[in-house]
């Protein structure tokens, strides 16, 4: 019986045995990747395959999960670096990369320090990148020189399996000494645009006070050439009376205006002797004559 007895508990611990095998080999041999993660798995020592997200299986005992890799986007710390532009003056620059891997398996075997690497990446380009332009340049064409940063970081960082999604410069600053001298140079410009906007106003007020005397100038010959037409027409009026009615007319109307002449002188003003001429009577008697006859 006790033969019996260990040959049965010696079958069941090769069974037990057996059957943990089985169950650590499925637990060695299956792996589930979140999806935001990528497996680096290795055999001996060298690189076996790049697990992606869901479940996936491995030789266990043989290969193992020697890297589990990130694959979201990541934002590098904010760095702030000295540059020198085209034109000698010292800016600092404040920037900001984002990346993610997308090849694992490159990134682990060829690169350190990822993040180290795509600052002091960042540095070298964007001192390369402001010393090609001109102050004035670096602020009005910062979407240009993002642009420039962003494709060159991620022509250098091709080969660590990386790629650079944004670059961002978030400030240019300077030192006192060329602020004060910008400052200096802003004070100057406004004060020339205030002296050319006064001279301009000057220049157009004298402008616009030669067209008004112009315009005066334009209406008064209007006035003495419709005074000298209606002083032509009347001419042309009493030529045509003279001309019709012959010299009689013209007498008619010398004597009226002598009339007229000595009645405003005799209704003015106070007591006045009015001497009438000799020739007055006859006159008189001529514009009374003319007058019957015209009535």
């Amino acid at each position: 019986m006790e033969d019996v007895f260990l040959n049965l508990l010696g079958d069941n611990l090769v069974i037990l045995l057996l059957a943990g095998l089985v169950i650590l080999s499925l637990f060695l041999g299956i792996r589930i990747v979140p999806q935001s993660e990528k497996h680096v798995v290795e055999r001996f020592g060298r690189l076996k395959s790049v697990l992606g997200p869901g479940i996936n299986f491995i030789v266990p005992f043989l290969d193992r999960v020697a890297h589990k890799v990130s694959i979201l986007e990541r934002q590098l710390p904010n760095q702030t670096q000295d540059a020198i532009t085209s034109d000698n003056v010292l800016v600092q620059i404040d920037t900001s990369v984002f990346y993610r891997i997308l090849e694992p398996e490159r990134t682990v075997y060829r690169i350190r320090d990822v993040d180290g690497a795509i600052l002091t990446t960042v540095a070298g380009i964007v001192r390369a990148e402001i010393g090609k332009m001109e102050l004035d340049e670096v602020q009005a064409n910062r979407n240009v020189l993002i642009d420039r940063i962003k494709e060159s970081v991620a022509d250098a960082v091709d080969s660590w399996g990386i790629e650079v999604t944004r670059a961002e410069i978030l400030d240019v600053n300077l030192d006192q000494a060329t602020r004060d001298a910008m400052l200096q140079q802003l004070n100057a410009e406004r004060a020339r645009r205030a002296a050319v906007m006064q001279a301009e106003g000057e220049k157009r007020a004298v402008e616009l006070a030669a067209d008004a005397e112009l315009y005066a100038a334009e209406q008064a010959a209007k006035a003495r050439r419709v005074e000298a037409d209606a002083e032509a027409y009347a001419t042309s009026v009493v030529a045509a009376a003279i001309q019709a009615n012959g010299l009689e007319a013209a007498q008619y109307q010398v004597a009226l205006k002598q009339v007229e002449a000595l009645t405003g002188v005799a209704n003015g003003q106070g007591t006045q002797t009015v001497f009438v001429p000799a020739d007055a009577v006859e006159a008189f008697g001529n514009a009374f004559k003319m007058l019957k006859g015209k009535a």
